[in-house]
């Protein structure tokens, strides 16, 4: 089966340059292009594609901002979305992390790279350019207020597995990469992240990279907080 792909951008030539690349590949299929943040929301509650790729500056609605209505009017059904931009801004990552976006990709990345984002946020995983991904969650938890609850607290319906799983997935380890470190299957890694997303209500993994940073589970650069960690026995 397909992965079906909507293209919002507001540059025709971007567009075609977008869908000429998604369509050489046999399991991708353009089912539809946008002009602008209000168009990107119709076609999207129209054509329901599996993956939205939203640019962030457009006219009328900008990609943020028809991100968050996306999310929001489908919540039973979250709307999977992956931000293209040429501006390499930590505002403009942050901004679309919070409105649900699935993932963020600069526009010079290599036809293979976003070819490998959209198959990668259809699977459900979350993806960030590798060039931003630290430097963003570094700088964004150094903006975060202090904590008004203890963490420990907040993580005790989890068990030792799942938090610890939660960790390396707010390091920016994918799924693969955790099952190696833990010596799991991959597909045991994801059933602890769905089992994550379920007690949170949350929809994505890049949700809970969030969380672990809002809550103090880990810190900017130096991986989890040693005093968040639970106590043996």
């Amino acid at each position: 089966m397909s992965i079906t792909v909507l293209v919002a951008d507001d540059q025709p030539l971007m567009r075609a340059a977008l869908r000429s690349c998604l369509a050489a590949e046999p399991d991708l299929e353009v089912v539809g292009e946008a002009v602008d943040g209000r168009d990107a929301i119709e076609r999207a509650e129209r054509l329901r594609p599996d993956v939205v790729l939203m640019d962030v500056r457009m006219p009328h609605l900008d990609g943020v901002a028809a991100t968050r209505q996306l999310v929001r009017a489908n919540a039973d059904r979250p709307m999977k979305v992956l931000m293209l931009t040429t501006f390499d801004l930590d505002e403009y990552i942050v901004d679309a992390l919070r409105a649900g976006a699935s993932g963020f990709l600069l526009k010079d990345a290599t036809p293979e790279a976003l070819v490998h984002a959209v198959r990668v946020v259809a699977a459900g995983d979350a993806l960030l350019a590798p060039a931003v991904t630290r430097r963003l969650l570094d700088r964004y938890a150094h903006h975060l207020p202090p904590a008004t609850t203890d963490p420990a607290r907040l993580f005790d319906d989890l068990t030792d597995r799942e938090l610890t799983v939660l960790k390396l997935v707010a390091q920016g380890l994918a799924n693969a990469e955790i099952g190696r470190e833990l010596n799991l299957a991959t597909s045991s890694v994801k059933t602890h992240i769905s089992h994550l997303l379920a007690k949170r209500g949350l929809s994505d993994r890049v949700q809970l990279v969030v969380l672990a940073y809002e809550s103090g589970l880990v810190r900017p650069g130096t991986g989890p907080a040693p005093e968040h960690r639970r106590p043996a026995g």
